[in-house]
């Protein structure tokens, strides 16, 4: 006997499953007088494997890449950067030592100001004196 032609939007699929749940199925195809093909190809259709949330539920978090994944959100509110410089803070942004810009505050090199005890520099004025062109 020949066997009946094959509907060409139907493939093959020959999988293993747990006994616990082939009973399942078993069962279920039974019970909704149903082939187990459409019961399959049903609960297939309503899941998308791109989907995160389904393949976490399905496959796991080690699906993801991950052991655990978090939802949340991040805000970044950069810090202004001070007018008023000390010298730490200055010597971070011309990249020298913090004694070098001390030095140069008390050689009248830098633009600065003593305030108390110590030297503070005006960022605007440190950026424009970076600026001017020396004579040398």
């Amino acid at each position: 006997m020949a066997r009946p032609r094959q509907d060409p939007d139907y493939t093959a699929l020959f999988v293993r499953i747990p006994s616990a749940e082939a009973e399942k199925l078993h069962l279920a195809a039974d019970r909704l007088r149903t082939p187990k093909r459409e019961l399959i190809t049903k609960l297939v259709a309503r899941f998308d494997p791109t989907d995160p949330v389904w393949t976490q539920e399905v496959a796991g978090p080690q699906a993801m890449g991950a052991e655990e994944l978090a939802v949340g959100t991040h805000s970044f509110h950069p810090v202004e950067a001070p007018e008023v410089l000390t010298p730490a803070q200055l010597a971070e942004l011309l990249q020298v030592d913090e004694e070098a810009v001390v030095e140069l505050a008390e050689q009248g090199e830098l633009p600065a100001r003593k305030v108390g005890k110590g030297w503070r520099f005006s960022r605007t004025a440190i950026l424009a004196w970076l600026g001017e062109e020396r004579d040398e």
